[in-house]
């Protein structure tokens, strides 16, 4: 089991993909407590530098970065956002399946699958000027 986050995290998803998009929002609209925090990498203004990750890498796959800097990616990053809602029985439930030893490569190999795919998928619409901000439509 990966180590528990520093709140709040850092959530860096694809606004120009209309599944990741579409994902983020929905934790986005529950009661997380500023536990989550939404960074969009397709925005013209997102600068990966400082994080020391590639914007390939970021486009590649989900990453979360929690607030003393622990880097999160694919399966565990979805983990990491789950662990934002310590009160769901849900996010709690697929927190612990996701990690069973039998799972853990299954979905690990599942979510490569999508990040192999999700190039493909529809873009959101409404982003004209380059930025897919969650919340549009």
């Amino acid at each position: 089991m990966p180590t528990r986050p520093q709140f709040p995290i850092k959530v860096f998803y694809d606004g120009s993909c209309s599944v990741c998009a579409s994902e983020i929002e929905h934790y986005l609209r529950q009661e997380h407590g500023g536990r989550l925090l939404a960074v969009d990498i397709s925005a013209p203004g997102f600068n990966p530098e400082p994080y020391n990750i590639a914007l390939s890498g970021f486009m590649y796959e989900l990453h979360v970065i929690d607030r003393s800097g622990a880097v999160y990616r694919g399966v565990e990053a979805f983990w990491a956002i789950w662990q934002a809602f310590p009160d769901s029985i849900r996010y709690r439930a697929m927190g612990a399946v996701v990690n069973i030893p039998v799972v853990n490569p299954a979905a690990r190999l599942l979510y490569k699958a999508f990040a192999r795919i999700r190039p493909y998928l529809p873009k959101r619409r409404g982003c004209g000027d380059g930025s897919c901000k969650i919340g549009r439509k």
